[in-house]
């Protein structure tokens, strides 16, 4: 129910905004102060500027850190213009709480790195089996970000120290339970109404409208009638999957492949084992874990007198819950499957045999191998498909790289004319009608790529009718194109939108019959209650239980004084009408089971905290002087900075 609390937390008095602490490990911004230009600052704190080249580099960083995250992300969605304000506000806010950090010497030490280091998922994944990291794989990770290890750990101790600013705030923050349940009461109150909806479509049978109304609106509202501007294009695409269709592949190379790589198409050796565990946790006094390895040693040699009641004594030894009653059984497994002590111990014993005690972070076993599974390899004519798939996936990722260059420079200096490039590189030379400046819903592939729509829409590219330049619109994707015929953006003649003009005009002529009735019907039932009819039954609404009402009447019902019922309330909903609402009486909130009770109060907590450092941050922020200096984007404002009533 609470979630309800998370996207409706307007209503709520308390206003509480989770405030999000940047942090850019492993994929963050090495060093802005290498970037430097001579246009105007965005941005200002402490007396120190930010940038237009810091912000490209802070939101080119965001949009690859989500596609990294998110491969199948909509790209069009992390480049408008609200999104790059956004990033431009982390950036100044990762300033403001670095500055702070710096104020309060604030420092993290080596043991603090060194475990932030450890927890980092990506920095995980570079370990080799022994646990060691990886540094030559390390080095090259942080190399594609250009940073080095220096300056990445550097970057990461900055950035823990910036934490502590509002952590400081977040975990010191109490709310009591009876202020909680006070807020958390009258959220979820309940109250009881009937309403009266006047309706547009009701409206409409008593609309006329002239051939001089129809032109007048015609005329005050030419903007909504404008056809965007559109262009016809060609364009050609350079990635692995065009360039693996270019290939030919010899059946020679398709077996000297699956030679090399012959274990990739086949299933692993597999063994089967029993074990006897005697539990003892790593973290367990070394006293401990000493009784355990001795009674292990005792049943080992319990084992060895009698092998064949192996079965028998893991049911009645064994202190693994999930094999014991198996006697043991582990069933087959692979490398990689068990911890690695174990798993050593297991894929060195013969069919049959039983090991010493093996020592793992678990405890102690005794481990007796039933079956193995030879590794098997599918024959060539088995596979063959695959291995062509796979080898010119590879070929391709290759090849990609060795004619990027090339691809770049072509469409650059043959730039009128896209065929040659695309017969060079064998690649299809694409066509597309009807293309606008703004990504058409149901675009796909380059033609859903804002920037390189932006690229095409250019002055060099429409005036000059010149390629494009190589636009990376994704992971070793470049797309070039080029405009073959260009119609301006125009309105529509009279005539052809008539209907549509027509249509919109009785609309809001309805719309505006309504909201007069109701407000009529307002007026009248006030002086008269006793005249209100046409309300509909009574019925119980909350902020979490809507009953179908439009937000904006269930706000309005919520804010009714509790003294003031029965009253009448009128919501004007513009084209949805008007609804006239009479809240009769308030009702308790619904009784929530204890441990959604002890989610709410926990959850209201939180965000109470949340909203301390929201507090907390704009007090740094006018300490230090922080502003940003370009204007926030329109809600309406699109990409190329026109508004939606401009298309």
């Amino acid at each position: 129910m609470f979630d309800f609390v998370r996207k409706h937390m307007k209503v709520m008095q308390f206003l509480l905004f989770l405030l999000i602490v940047p942090s850019f490990v492993l994929f963050g911004l090495d060093g802005y102060n290498r970037f430097r230009d001579k246009a105007p600052p965005v941005a200002r704190v402490a007396g120190h500027d930010v940038t237009q080249a810091e912000w490209d580099a802070a939101q080119k960083a965001e949009v690859q850190r989500a596609r990294d995250t998110m491969p199948t992300v909509d790209v069009k969605l992390l480049d408008t213009p609200q999104a790059r304000y956004a990033t431009l506000e982390r950036l100044v806010q990762q300033r403001v709480l670095a500055a702070a950090a710096d104020k309060m010497r604030l420092v993290t030490t080596d043991a603090r790195l060194a475990a932030e280091l450890q927890q980092n998922p990506t920095i995980a994944a570079l370990r080799k089996p022994d646990g060691s990291l990886d540094i030559e794989r390390y080095r090259q990770l942080l190399a594609l970000q250009g940073l080095t290890p220096a300056a990445f750990e550097a970057q990461v101790r900055a950035d823990l120290s910036s934490r502590q600013v509002l952590l400081g705030v977040t975990e010191s923050a109490f709310t009591p339970a009876a202020v909680a349940n006070v807020g958390l009461d009258a959220f979820f109150e309940r109250r009881e109404v009937q309403v009266a909806r006047f309706l547009p479509a009701d409206f409409q049978a008593k609309v006329t409208v002239s051939e001089e109304d129809l032109q007048a609106f015609y005329k005050r509202n030419e903007a909504r009638f404008r056809a965007p501007e559109q262009a016809d294009i060609e364009y050609v695409v350079l990635d692995p999957e065009a360039i693996g269709k270019t290939l030919n592949i010899s059946e020679a190379d398709l077996r000297a492949d699956y030679e090399q790589n012959a274990a990739r198409y086949g299933a692993p050796e597999e063994r089967r084992a029993s074990h006897i565990l005697i539990a003892a946790g790593k973290d367990q006094p070394q006293a401990e874990r000493d009784k355990a390895r001795a009674r292990a040693e005792a049943l080992l040699a319990e084992v060895r007198k009698a092998p064949a009641r192996f079965a028998e004594l893991a049911k009645q030894n064994s202190q693994d819950p999930g094999s014991a009653a198996k006697g043991g059984d582990l069933g087959f497994f692979a490398r990689g499957a068990m911890v690695k002590p174990f798993e050593d111990a297991a894929f060195s014993l013969k069919k049959g045999e039983i090991s010493d005690v093996v020592a793992s972070d678990f405890g102690y076993h005794i481990i007796e191998l039933t079956d193995i599974k030879p590794a098997t390899i599918k024959p060539f004519e088995q596979v063959r498909g695959q291995v062509e798939a796979d080898l010119r996936k590879q070929l391709a990722q290759r090849r990609f790289a060795e004619v990027a260059d090339a691809f770049t420079n072509d469409v650059y200096e043959q730039a009128d004319n896209l065929k040659a490039v695309a017969d060079k590189l064998k690649l299809p030379l694409l066509t597309a009608k009807g293309v606008t400046r703004q990504p058409a819903p149901d675009a796909k592939g380059a033609l859903a790529n804002p920037k390189f729509l932006a690229a095409l829409f250019s002055p060099d590219s429409l005036e000059k009718k010149r390629n494009t330049e190589a636009v990376e619109i994704g992971s070793n994707q470049l797309v070039a194109g080029r405009v073959v015929s260009y119609t301006p953006a125009k309105t529509r003649p009279f005539e052809e939108v008539r209907d549509q003009v027509k249509a919109l005009l009785v609309a809001e002529r309805a719309a505006e019959l309504a909201r007069k009735e109701g407000m009529a019907r307002l007026a009248e039932w006030k002086k008269d209650p006793a005249a209100a009819s046409g309300l509909g039954a009574a019925v119980v609404i909350s902020r979490t239980e809507a009953q179908g009402l439009a937000p904006a009447v269930v706000d309005a019902v919520m804010r009714v004084a509790r003294g003031q019922m029965p009253s009448l309330v009128g919501v004007d909903l513009g084209s949805a009408g008007y609804v006239l609402a009479r809240v009769n009486k308030v009702m308790p909130k619904e009784p929530l089971p204890a441990t959604v009770e002890r989610q709410n109060l926990q959850r209201y907590a939180e965000l109470w905290s949340s909203e301390e450092a929201r507090a907390y941050y704009e007090l740094l922020k006018a300490r230090f002087k922080a502003e940003i200096l370009v204007p926030r984007p329109k809600p309406d404002e699109t990409a190329d900075g026109s508004g939606a009533a401009a298309q």
